[in-house]
């Protein structure tokens, strides 16, 4: 089958979009309020539950307030409202084992239904005086064990993306699939200029404007998710900016083609630019970022693609989308080709 790799693309494509759209993410926590706590008081938290079940097995459901690795406090009274919502009430002893005024907590609930839900240093816990040794004295520990997990193919569930995640399939995927074609474009830049073959160009071309296209793309979907994480569609995050600046150098090559009559130097100026513009990637999307203070994951100490990104089930569609989305731009390099092939003809004619 000759165009087996263009149908691969488009089955991928559909994959990803009902996969990575129609799957549910796990259980969460939205809220759990008041936020901020005292030592010396019962306190009772309102959670608010994501995909949540609390009256599923209501009377089996377990709550902890987790300090660190190895201490945590157990709920005392569980109610139950309804399957988004429950109120715990934890007893805060008068001292913290611990020498720091404010302390973080962890909120973890498990439930035989959902499995355990997390709300990672979501309470603050505030303590007048500071005694670690009354702490130690007053600090009863609760074990957390034999937690539940749910049994069922889900997204993870992360505190600010929400189901905004499942952008993690096109934002991503598409910047690495424009790397992908943009290599192979300056790939045969390179050969044009060793070679001289007017065909090495043309490729060079189609290949540079799909690269482009999915940059863009790129920043759009990027843009879109900053809106819903960051809170604004553009931060002048460093990140944004040396993306744009990458992608308005790779704008200029098309000008630049646009310049010259003569279809040789045409060739062979817009093949050295491409080179620069291929090289001015690296430093300007991983490097400099990386210098500096970023919102950005993968950039400014913010890691990327840690087990609290992309899970194995993420990876199951994650993975292909990059293969998708790199067939169906080659697909339409192709197209670019072609059409650029059949204009050289009808100008020779």
């Amino acid at each position: 089958m000759k165009y087996w790799w263009k149908a691969l693309g488009v089955l991928i494509i559909l994959y990803i979009l009902l996969v990575g759209m129609l799957t549910p993410l796990k259980t969460g926590i939205l809220e759990a309020s008041p936020a901020n706590l005292h030592t010396g008081q019962e306190a009772t938290l309102t959670v608010k539950g994501y995909n949540s079940n609390f009256t599923l097995e209501k009377e089996k459901l377990r709550a902890w307030l987790k300090m660190d690795s190895t201490r945590a406090i157990a709920a005392t009274r569980i109610d139950v409202v309804d399957d988004r919502e429950v109120k715990l009430t934890f007893p805060i002893p008068a001292y913290l084992p611990v020498d720091q005024p404010v302390k973080d907590f962890t909120l973890l609930i498990d439930s035989p239904a959902d499995g355990a839900s997390v709300l990672p240093g979501g309470l603050v816990v505030t303590q007048d005086s500071i005694d670690t040794t009354k702490g130690d004295l007053l600090w009863v520990n609760a074990d957390i064990s034999q937690l539940h997990e749910k049994q069922a193919f889900t997204f993870p569930y992360r505190n600010i993306l929400y189901e905004t995640i499942r952008n993690t399939y096109y934002h991503v995927p598409m910047w690495m699939a424009m790397f992908i074609i943009l290599t192979a474009g300056v790939v045969f830049s390179i050969r044009f200029l060793w070679k001289a073959n007017p065909d090495d160009d043309r490729k060079a071309m189609a290949l540079t404007n799909v690269g482009l296209f999915l940059g863009i793309l790129g920043i759009v979907t990027g843009a879109i998710w900053a809106k819903y994480t960051w809170g604004k569609f553009w931060s002048w995050d460093v990140k944004q900016n040396m993306t744009a600046i990458a992608l308005l150098i790779y704008g200029a090559y098309f000008v630049l083609r646009g310049s010259f009559e003569d279809p040789e130097k045409k060739a062979r100026i817009s093949a050295v630019f491409n080179i620069f513009a291929y090289a001015s990637l690296v430093p300007l999307l991983y490097i400099i970022p990386k210098l500096t203070d970023s919102l950005h994951p993968g950039a400014g100490g913010n890691i990327a693609f840690g087990s609290q990104d992309l899970d194995n089930t993420m990876k199951l569609v994650f993975r292909p989308a990059i293969i998708g989305w790199t067939l169906i731009g080659l697909w339409i390099a192709e197209i670019i080709l072609r059409t650029a092939r059949l204009r050289e003809r009808l100008l020779e004619d």
